[in-house]
């Protein structure tokens, strides 16, 4: 299936994606970058850009893009948060999505030179001579109806099985919105603070994340200064008047 996304700066044209993966692609090479972490970070907000305008998609299949925007979020918040500590099945997943999408940039450069090949029309060839004859079933020889119904069951074990997943509990994640409130109304008690006093009771990474997040769109918006003496050091937010 394939998906329509119009972005803000194509406002004269719309291009079809088969996919998120097609979509990354996209941004990746029109920046003309490798697939790297770096690379993914880059083009994170574009993605997320296109993701707010997906239109004809359905709730399921938008479930893909999401699960593609929520690596690029985590791949981009490693890249402006170097502190922040990754675990195993976070990294697991950002190779996996980088594997999954040289894999695809293979495939797809293959589908293009078949196109190429299809469109010379130098490589097809009619056969005149099998037009007009019957289909008939030539069975190999000796062939045992034993051997059909070996061959049909080695057919029906290569169909993907029916899984039950395991019901999970969605666990409430506070939004950005909440936390610039939370930073807003701390800096008019206080003036200034710092974000390792900002995350102080965080629960968990999410948490740190977002409030990281909130906090760089205080600073778009002048709404406070950030200063950082040394690398990885700590950072002081300052309320702007």
């Amino acid at each position: 299936m394939s998906y329509i996304v119009k972005a803000s700066h194509y406002q004269s044209q719309k291009k079809i994606f088969e996919g998120p993966l097609d979509l990354l692609l996209d941004l990746i090479e029109k920046e003309k970058l490798e697939i790297t972490d770096v690379s993914l970070a880059q083009v994170a907000d574009q993605f997320l850009e296109y993701l707010k305008t997906v239109q004809e998609i359905s709730p399921e299949n938008l479930a893909d893009f999401l699960l593609i925007a929520g690596k690029l979020i985590l791949i981009k918040s490693k890249a402006i948060l170097p502190i922040l500590e990754l675990e195993k099945e976070e990294k697991e997943d950002i190779e996996e999505l980088k594997a999954r999408l040289q894999e695809y940039k293979k495939f797809k450069e293959a589908a293009q030179e078949l196109r190429k090949l299809e469109n010379r029309k130098k490589m097809l060839f009619s056969r005149q001579s099998y037009s007009g004859m019957k289909t008939i079933f030539c069975p190999p020889i000796k062939f045992s109806i034993l051997d059909l119904q070996s061959t049909f069951e080695n057919v029906l074990d290569k169909i993907p099985k029916v899984e039950i997943l395991v019901k999970e509990t969605i666990k409430k994640v506070i939004s950005i919105k909440d936390k610039i409130e939370y930073l807003k109304k701390n800096l008019i008690e206080r003036i200034e603070m710092t974000f390792h006093g900002a995350v102080s009771n965080n629960k968990n990474k999410v948490e740190i994340v977002v409030t990281f997040l909130a906090m760089l769109e205080l600073v778009r918006n002048n709404i406070v200064s950030v200063e950082q003496e040394e690398m990885f050091g700590e950072i002081r937010i300052k309320k702007l008047s």
